[in-house]
């Protein structure tokens, strides 16, 4: 699953509604049929396309969300309250995913092969994957770095929406820095995400599973945690594996201990 950037992006209208979904059959065909490919859909061919040009490197992890889940839980009432009907882990994987970049910033960069130039960007702008029965869309939560849990919840709302409706304007979808997919919604664990030009890093969630793990490296004591499989892309152009496992080992820290995000935000 992958995004799209502003090198992509419709330019015949400020909005993707006119284009219609090109769905996949679901019947097999009492003869050869021929599907145009449009709308979302196109975008990715022509973003796929882009991608393989680049020397893909992947790194893999998993992490427990026991205590996350807990003070997802426990917020639930106070975020509908304030205008967010159902608070999901993805506002908290994007948030400790936008603190960490202020650590590792090389990974919220795009690359400039013909100049030979990276941009560090300001703004951690982060691409959403989302299936729609449109296709795959990649909206953008701009301004992450400056943005609350709730703010976030709050965006990402509204463009699942618009996502929804095939609704998205070109600015919704338009110059992500980095990119987050969660195909752990629809299933499977690991995968190999690919990255789109000029971003340099992409992340995928695997769906979160209950398994038995060791409580420490001293005990023989087993407890029930809640795992969940990350899987990183990076553009080894620009992104080491000892820069990508820092990365996300600070990422990984702020997942599984939430409270400690609050140290970090500003």
């Amino acid at each position: 699953i992958n995004t799209n950037s502003d090198t992509v992006s419709p330019s015949s209208s400020p909005t993707l509604t006119q284009e219609k979904r090109t769905s996949p059959l679901v019947s097999s065909p009492e003869e050869d049929t021929v599907i145009p490919i449009r709308g979302y859909n196109r975008l990715m061919v022509k973003s796929m396309t882009s991608s393989l040009q680049i020397p893909h490197m992947v790194y893999a992890d998993e992490i427990n969300v026991n205590a996350l889940t807990e003070v997802r839980d426990t917020l639930r009432p106070l975020a509908q309250e304030m205008g967010v009907p159902k608070l999901t882990y993805m506002p908290f994987f994007i948030k400790a995913a936008s603190l960490a970049l202020v650590k590792y910033p090389v990974l919220n960069s795009t690359i400039d092969v013909e100049e030979m130039t990276l941009t560090y960007h300001k703004g951690h702008d982060v691409g959403v994957a989302v299936d729609t029965e449109r296709g795959l869309a990649v909206p953008v939560v701009k301004g992450c770095e400056d943005m609350s849990v709730l703010e976030i919840a709050m965006e990402l709302g509204r463009l699942y929406s618009l996502a929804a409706e095939g609704n998205l304007s070109e600015a919704d979808i338009s110059s992500p820095t980095f990119t987050l997919s969660n195909i752990g919604a629809i299933g499977g664990t690991y995968m190999s995400p690919v990255v789109l030009p000029p971003q340099v890093a992409i992340g995928a969630m695997g769906k979160i599973q209950r398994l038995p793990r060791f409580v420490d490296d001293h005990s023989d004591k087993v407890e029930a945690a809640r795992i969940m499989p990350i899987s990183w892309g990076g553009d080894h152009r620009a992104v080491d594996g000892a820069q990508m496992a820092r990365f996300s080992n600070l990422w990984k820290s702020y997942c599984e201990n939430p409270a400690s995000m609050m140290f970090a935000m500003r």
